[in-house]
């Protein structure tokens, strides 16, 4: 059972009004912003991270009543500045926003935009409570099934196969902006930072009906990011379901998701992995990439990870309700049969 009421309360307020009438502000420091925030949430800082570092020192040589002094200093004479921001962000005045802890700074800034108009909610105790729900959420939220499988057998396309049906999915490699292998950050945005992955981790979490959530199988890391570790101890423990498809066909899949980067891109990240994959096998790969041979490359690397695969399997009591081969059955088949096994897993 979730415990943190004030936040889910404050949340389902902002989901209630995706039109956009409520603008969430967050007022910490531009950098605190961009190590982590409430998804959805525009940063309007009170404090600069420069002048946060100012008011910082002067709480701790001369106490809580000279630094909010110092803080009215720094930033008074740039009231109307945020007024005028808010309005911006805000044409119909109806604002939520936080802090760190729902403390000193939210205050003020809600006091401000009150003063100017505005109806202002606070969300007590701040981005802190959001964190607190996230990792409850990690803990407890949601009925998870895994869709399991090597290396190009397409478990992200049916993960949105599912998703297009109305089917709850969490995509956790598109939150990460990462495919998840060594080749997974090609093509894509650059990663946020860890705590705004755990964020945005938990908003899904938060956003999903009673019932079975597919995810796919991961492991612990996508990229530089760490899927958190009581959710990833969850994923192990959930019950898989594995897809399998011919090693020619994963093949193709592979050439159509990397092959058109410049050889020179796929050589470096194949280099990447040489003291985990071995000298030769890399220099084949290599060979094979130089004269224009993808499936000559890729054939190596596939080995590679499909000995990862099963060692990563070994290692753990997986739970493998099914596997489908996704050669022999039709889409509507393997949708159906995903379906009705989530269906018993609810029963």
């Amino acid at each position: 059972m979730i415990e943190s009421t004030e936040i889910i309360a404050f949340i389902s307020q902002l989901h209630r009004n995706d039109d956009g009438a409520v603008v969430l502000l967050d007022v910490r420091s531009p950098k605190e912003f961009a190590l982590g925030h409430i998804p959805g949430a525009i940063n309007l800082p009170l404090l600069n991270d420069e002048e946060r570092h100012l008011v910082g020192i002067t709480y701790k040589e001369q106490g809580q009543q000279e630094a909010v002094k110092k803080g009215f200093e720094l930033v008074g004479h740039k009231f109307v500045e945020y007024i005028k921001r808010a309005e911006e962000l805000s044409p119909r005045k109806e604002l939520q926003l936080y802090c760190w802890r729902g403390g000193l700074r939210s205050n003020i800034m809600a006091l401000l935009l009150s003063t100017a108009g505005f109806k202002v909610k606070l969300l007590q105790g701040g981005y802190k409570s959001y964190r607190h729900l996230c990792y409850e959420l990690f803990e407890k939220g949601g009925s998870l099934c895994i869709l399991s499988g090597m290396t190009g057998t397409g478990k992200t396309e049916w993960l949105q196969k599912l998703s297009d049906r109305n089917i709850q999915v969490i995509d956790l490699e598109k939150l990460a902006n990462h495919r998840g292998s060594a080749f997974g950050g090609l093509g894509q945005l650059e990663q946020c930072a860890q705590e705004h992955f755990e964020n945005v981790l938990g908003w899904s979490l938060f956003s999903m009906r009673e019932g079975i959530i597919w995810i796919e199988d991961e492991s612990r890391f996508i990229g530089k990011l760490r899927i958190p570790d009581v959710f990833f101890q969850r994923m192990l423990s959930a019950p898989h379901v594995e897809l399998i498809l011919s090693t020619e066909k994963r093949i193709q899949r592979i050439i159509r998701e990397y092959g058109s980067f410049p050889t020179e891109l796929l050589a470096e990240k194949t280099k990447s992995i040489t003291k985990r994959m071995g000298g030769d096998q890399v220099k084949q790969s290599l060979d094979a990439l130089e004269q224009g041979d993808l499936e000559g490359w890729i054939k190596p690397l596939l080995y590679y990870y499909d000995k990862s695969y099963m060692h990563g399997k070994s290692r753990y009591e997986v739970h493998m309700l099914q596997s489908i081969d996704t050669d022999r059955n039709s889409e509507d088949e393997v949708i159906q049969t995903l379906v009705s096994l989530s269906n018993q897993q609810q029963e």
